[in-house]
This record gives structure tokens, C-alpha cells and sequence, in this order.
């Protein structure tokens, strides 16, 4: 009689519910999912972009082409899609521009290699040939990039205009591009050129008016404060004045907000009244022996305060934000103090000329004329709300762009040439090696032609021949041969064309997406909770809990 096998005990490794998805087929689904997200961007790459519109939940809408607002507007749970949309962050915060590229080429890159998966091709030897191809395609450009000399100042603004010109080329700005490039290099030229903190540059939006009447203000800019009543007596323009900023609250509290005072006589209580005047009056006094004319506070500035400067020509704004402290303390120089003891001169900063002034519906307090101004404030006027909010992400953009260049001033030619000039290159390579990673890196070539691809579908363009054109002149070594969207030919010499960008910009994106393709390649299994798909209710109450917290209810207590 033949014995029957041991029955094995069934394992439970997961809590029921779980879903897990493993193998070849989970890969395929994490590529499909990438290949959705950037068929949503796509649309809005190049100079004849479209825009999306999107309405979140509250019903508040925003008109946009930046491809990192839209992938943060999109809110994407796909756990993998996820990746797409922290390269498109991360694009932004370090470059400031390339976002929607960096998407298409990380998308592009795994809908390439999607044949190989399928057909077996292990995932570790398509990460090794991307690492090669990124590894090549970082150092051709450094080999072609175009350096500019710093020395000859009217050719290196000309190069920050061109970059600033060609980073607006995409968005709903393009029609004004010469009067906003002069107005980002601008910006960008006052401030610090060792540092270039581009949050020192303000953007205040004010509806109404053309785009035409946005202006740049060499200083600060405000928009003005609340105030109580006796600030309309108070001057609202001076020559060199002295300006004192403050962390300190120059108002009367009610007895109430702060503290419980036991009495037994009225004198005693007009005692305590008379102390909390003579306190602040004593600050009052201090401020206007330093002599200052101006007198800004991150803290409120009460009615008595108003009143007591107004009828000493002293100009005061309390609930100051603290970037806008920060930004005028920068532009007129001093330093924020904390009391109102001990002030001396040099705590105080002065401006050549200060006002209040109107801009459209609103009053703004104007410092210009700093003497140590490394802040400037770009006041932008416009009909419908979500245009000018696109006009500030397109001028953010463009500022990045320029800032880059201003540090790194490599530039290389736009409009698909330099993907171009890397592909011809990496499939040249690519003849010269045996085995699979030839493949790949032929796949990886077909990739970065994704982006003057699509450059000629959203023109309207007929894209294969153009790129056939394309592939012609970068054979016979025609390195800055790229779209031309506006010409009959679709082609031209983009670097005599002026469309130049930061050759870090175009490092970047390709560092990045390589990351990101190679990210998704090596996952092949994912494990979903069960209770990560509804919602978290948070920490279950220990027990007894609710019991201890309704005893004693109803009993005066």
C-alpha cells in the first residue's frame, strides 16, 4: 500500500484581501499606466502647445500648459504613474523647465522596450543599456555645447533673452515675448548674481488691465496693509527716507486676551490702564527718536499707534507679511528688530524714494531707488484671473531658465535638434557593439526622436517626414538641425534661429527620465493593502475610551 504524501499547512502570509500582482504582466501595466500620463501631457509640448483646463473639486478652474502644475493637478494614484510625477516635480524645482519633455522621454523610453519585456528580455539588461545611453547622450552634449563669454556683457544679456524667449515660446505669453524676456532678464540681473535666490523676486497679480501694463519695480512692492483709522493723514510719499522694519505689536490688548488682574479699588485698575499706556507710548516715543520715516511691522499697528505717527508725518503699515519684510529689508537694507530699545542707526535702511501708489484697483507701497536693492517685484496685470496666474508659472519658468544659464552659461540649440544630434549619435554607437545592448540602445535612440515628434504633431506638421529631413542633415553633420513650426520646410539651423536653452536643462531631463524608466523596469510585483484603498479612519480608541469620555456628563460638572 503506497503511503500518501505529507499534506503541506497551508501558509497565510498576507491579511485577506490583499491584492498582489506579480511577473511580466504587472510590468506591462505599470508601462501602460506611464504611457497614459504622458499621452495627457503630450499635447501641450512645444511652441504650438495646447492648454488644459482643469477643474479640481471645489470647482475652481485653472487654464494651464505647465506639465508640472497639470501632473499636481491631476491628483494620480497609480502607485507607478506616481514616478512620472515626481521627475516632473523634481524637473521643476531644479531646472524649471522641461517638464512636460522629461515625462514624454521617460514614457517613450519604456513604450520602446515594452516588445522586449513581452518577448523575455530581462529588465537588468535593459537598465544596463539606458544607463549606457544616458551616459552617452550626457556626454555628447557636453561636447557640443556652446559656451558664451560672460566678459562681453551686451552678448550675454542677448543670450538670457534668447533663453527667456525660448522658455515663454510654449506658453499662453508667446505673443509678448520681447516685452517679458527684457522684463525676466531684468529681474534676474538685480538680484545677487552669487547667490540668485529667485525667491526674492515678488510676483503681485492685479486683475484688470492689458498685459502690456505689467511693469517691473527695481525694489519693493506691496499691496497695502489693513489700517485703522488716521492712517489717510499720514504722508504717503518721501525722499530718502529712513525705514525701520519691526517684529513687534503696537496695539492695545484688551484686558481679557491676556490675563485675569483682581481689584479691590477703581484706582487700582486706572493704575494698571495707565501702565499699558505708558508702555506703548514709551515704544512710540523710542521709535520716532531713531529718527525713522517710515515704520513697517510684521505685527498689527493699532488705531492709537496710526494716530500718534499720523499727527508726526511718520508713514507706519502693520501685518507686513514676512517675504515682503524679508524682500524690503534685502532692497533698503537694516535689519528687523524685536524691540523698540536700543535702536540704532545702523538698524534702519533708506530707500531714494518711497510712495503709495494706485495700480489698477488696488494701492501698493512702493520702495525704489534702493541703494543695496538685490530684490526686484514684477507687477502683472491681466483680464481673467487663471491667465494671470498662468502668466506668473510662465514667468517662473522663464526666471528659472535664466537663472540657469546665468550659472552654467552652456547653452545648446531647442526644438528637437540636440535629441536629434544624441540620437544620430547613440545609433552610431550602437553599430560598434554586439549582443542585446545593441538593441537597447538603438530603442533608446527611437526614443529621444519623441520630442520633435510630437513638436511637429502639435503644429500640425506631417512628423515623418520632417524627421526624415532631420535624420538627412544630422548624417552629413548638421548638429543644430531641429523644427522650424513656423517655415514651409519644418526644418532650419535652430542655433542661428536663436532657440537656445541651458544645456542643463536637457541633462537634466535625460538624467532623469532614465531614472525613472529604470525605476519602473525593476518593479515586478506590487502589494496592495486592502485597507489602502478606502478610507484610513486612523488609530482605533482604546478600550473604555468613549465610556470615560461621556462619564460625568449632565452633572455639573
Amino acid at each position: 500500500m503506497q503511503r500518501g504524501l505529507p499534506m503541506q499547512p497551508t501558509v497565510v502570509l498576507l491579511r485577506e484581501g490583499t491584492d498582489t500582482s506579480q511577473g511580466k504582466g504587472q510590468l506591462l501595466s505599470n508601462i501602460s499606466a506611464c504611457l497614459a500620463v504622458a499621452e495627457t501631457l503630450s499635447s501641450t509640448l512645444g511652441p504650438r502647445g495646447m492648454d488644459k483646463l482643469i477643474v479640481n473639486n471645489r470647482g475652481e478652474a485653472q487654464i494651464t500648459n505647465d506639465g508640472a502644475t497639470i501632473l499636481k493637478l491631476l491628483e494620480i494614484v497609480h502607485p507607478a504613474a506616481k514616478t512620472l510625477v515626481d521627475i516632473g516635480r523634481a524637473q521643476d524645482a531644479e531646472v524649471g523647465d522641461g517638464t512636460t519633455s522629461v515625462v514624454l522621454l521617460a514614457a517613450q523610453m519604456l513604450k520602446e522596450v515594452r516588445g522586449y519585456i513581452e518577448e523575455g528580455v530581462s529588465p537588468h539588461i535593459i537598465m544596463k543599456g539606458y544607463r549606457l545611453g544616458a551616459q552617452l547622450a550626457i556626454d555628447r552634449i557636453k561636447e557640443i555645447q556652446v559656451s558664451i563669454d560672460k566678459s562681453d556683457s551686451a552678448r550675454f544679456r542677448s543670450l538670457l533673452l534668447k533663453c527667456a524667449s525660448t522658455s515663454m515660446s510654449s506658453k499662453l505669453i508667446h505673443s509678448e515675448k520681447p516685452f517679458f524676456s527684457e522684463m525676466v532678464v531684468d529681474a534676474v540681473q538685480c538680484l545677487d548674481q552669487e547667490d540668485l535666490d529667485e525667491s526674492l523676486i515678488g510676483i503681485k497679480k492685479i486683475a484688470g488691465g492689458g498685459m502690456q501694463d505689467s511693469q517691473l519695480i527695481r525694489g519693493v512692492a506691496f499691496k497695502k496693509t489693513f489700517t485703522y483709522a488716521g492712517a489717510e493723514q499720514q504722508p504717503k510719499s518721501f525722499k530718502d527716507p529712513l525705514v525701520l522694519c519691526l517684529n513687534v505689536e503696537l496695539e492695545l490688548k484688551a484686558e481679557k486676551d491676556n490675563a485675569e488682574v483682581r481689584v479691590n479699588a477703581v484706582s487700582d485698575y486706572q493704575a494698571i490702564v495707565d501702565a499699558e499706556w505708558t508702555i506703548i507710548y514709551n515704544k512710540l516715543e523710542a521709535i520716532q527718536k531713531t529718527g525713522a520715516q517710515v515704520v513697517l511691522s510684521k505685527l498689527p499697528i493699532g488705531d492709537l499707534a496710526t494716530q500718534w505717527f499720523a499727527d508726526r508725518n511718520i508713514f507706519c503699515a502693520g501685518r507686513v507679511t514676512a517675504q515682503d519684510l524679508r524682500r524690503v529689508v534685502q532692497a533698503v537694507g537694516g535689519s528687523v528688530q524685536s524691540t523698540c530699545s536700543d535702536i540704532e542707526r545702523k538698524h534702519l535702511g533708506t530707500c531714494g524714494k518711497f510712495e503709495e501708489r494706485q495700480v489698477g484697483g488696488e494701492r501698493y507701497n512702493v520702495f525704489e531707488d534702493c541703494p543695496i536693492s538685490k530684490t526686484c517685484t514684477l507687477l502683472l496685470r491681466g483680464g481673467a484671473e487663471q491667465f494671470i496666474e498662468e502668466v506668473e508659472r510662465s514667468l517662473h519658468d522663464a526666471i528659472m531658465v535664466v537663472k540657469r544659464a546665468v550659472k552654467n552659461s552652456q547653452v545648446v540649440a531647442g526644438g528637437g535638434a540636440v535629441e536629434m544630434d544624441i540620437s544620430a549619435h547613440i545609433r552610431a554607437h550602437a553599430r560598434t557593439i554586439p549582443g542585446k545592448i545593441q538593441l537597447i540602445l538603438t530603442a533608446f535612440a527611437r526614443a529621444l526622436e519623441i520630442i520633435p515628434r510630437q513638436i511637429c504633431d502639435n503644429a500640425g506638421l506631417d512628423a515623418t517626414d520632417v524627421l526624415n529631413k532631420l535624420r538627412q542633415l544630422h548624417a552629413r553633420g548638421d548638429k543644430w538641425a531641429g523644427v522650424d513650426v513656423e517655415g514651409e520646410d519644418g526644418v532650419r539651423d535652430n542655433m542661428e534661429a536663436f532657440v537656445w536653452e541651458p544645456s542643463l536643462v536637457k541633462t537634466n531631463a535625460i538624467g532623469s527620465a532614465v531614472e525613472a524608466a529604470c525605476l519602473i523596469l525593476s518593479v515586478d510585483e506590487t502589494v496592495k493593502n486592502p485597507q489602502s484603498e478606502g478610507m484610513n479612519p486612523g488609530p482605533r480608541a482604546p478600550p473604555g475610551a468613549a465610556q470615560r469620555a461621556l462619564r460625568g456628563r449632565g452633572r455639573g460638572r
